[in-house]
């Protein structure tokens, strides 16, 4: 049976069905023994949105040893955005008794606090000693591992490259989702680089489709005004809507993720997010054969991507300077 795509397991009412019937009534040892071991692959997200980030996840449990619906179960929830939805879903997982569960972004710190027995891996974008989600990046004891991206502290990066690529630039729209675990301190850094690089920054907020709509349609185009998103999974979910408004919008753009500039965004600069998915299968796989996950060190990008879209850039009737091109990793024609 080939491999099962995680938009069938989009609702939550099912998400569980398949595990359900495997795990009720059976001692997770016993589970062990007499079935295949299931992972509670909990996205914050939307499977369409996270599509690559799920394969890409696919693909580094398989170089681990383990292929879906062969040696492994995978189970899929994802939130599609709203996170009132998080708390159920991770009792759900915990007494599904699931072999280990793989999370992201605002769902990791109630699965971390749900459970310190079931092994967790995660994909993050703030520092876990500093939250206190592990004691060190080296060897993060008890049972969670992960990869961080860091995306919240390239804001002051980001400001700069997108000065270089629209140096008419003065006023910058930050959007941001304040529900997010790291907002208020992304916020600040983005705030403080603004003022040493002598830009204006102007807050824009959303939590859902319908505020992200409203917060993209109200930017109004002008010569000296350019947007920056803020890393969120909400907002990834939603990458092809923002996109497309902004362009409507004509407002040059800035993201974290280079799937935005895929997207038709007009740049990006961050870490491969597919990279880290593709780890947190290998780290799965790892556990899966017996590895501890505090003996896993917390793994940290080690290279950062500058993408420029150059046919959005067109569209927008911007001359990319040279210098910025020189700074590209990756030119989208």
């Amino acid at each position: 049976m080939p491999p099962l795509e995680p938009g069938a397991y989009m609702r939550r009412r099912t998400f569980l069905g398949a595990v359900g019937a495997v795990a009720a009534g059976y001692p997770l040892a016993a589970q062990a023994q007499q079935a295949m071991p299931v992972v509670g692959y909990f996205i914050n997200g939307t499977a369409d949105g996270y599509a690559a980030q799920t394969r890409a996840f696919r693909q580094g449990l398989e170089e681990a040893g383990f292929r879906e619906n062969q040696n492994v179960t995978i189970t899929y929830g994802w939130t599609d955005g709203d996170l009132d939805r998080i708390s159920a879903m991770t009792a759900e997982l915990i007494q599904a008794r699931v072999s280990i569960m793989v999370t992201n972004g605002g769902t990791v710190r109630s699965v971390a606090a749900a459970t310190k027995t079931i092994p967790v891996v995660f994909v993050g974008g703030g520092d876990p000693v500093q939250t206190g989600l592990v004691s060190s990046f080296n060897r993060p004891s008890g049972n969670i591992t992960g990869i961080v991206q860091f995306g919240g502290a390239l804001g002051a990066k980001r400001l700069e490259l997108l000065q270089q690529l629209v140096p008419r630039v003065s006023r910058v729209s930050l959007l941001s989702n304040p529900d997010g675990p790291t907002t208020k301190r992304v916020v600040a850094d983005v705030e403080k680089a603004a003022q040493t690089l002598g830009l204006q920054v102007e807050l824009l907020e959303a939590r859902n489709e319908q505020e992200l709509r409203a917060a993209l349609i109200a930017l109004k185009s002008a010569p000296d005004h350019a947007l920056l998103v803020t890393a969120n999974p909400f907002f990834l979910s939603h990458r092809e809507l923002m996109t497309s408004l902004v362009a409507r919008q004509r407002i040059p753009a800035m993201y974290d993720f280079r799937d935005y500039a895929e997207a038709g965004g007009l740049m990006s600069y961050g870490a491969s997010l597919s990279e880290a998915y593709r780890q947190m299968g290998i780290y799965t796989g790892k556990i899966l054969k017996g590895e501890k996950p505090g003996d896993l060190p917390i793994q940290q990008p080690t290279k950062f991507e500058f993408v420029i879209n150059l046919k959005t850039a067109k569209a927008l009737g911007l001359a990319v300077p040279d210098r910025a091109l020189a700074l590209a990793d990756e030119v989208i024609e």
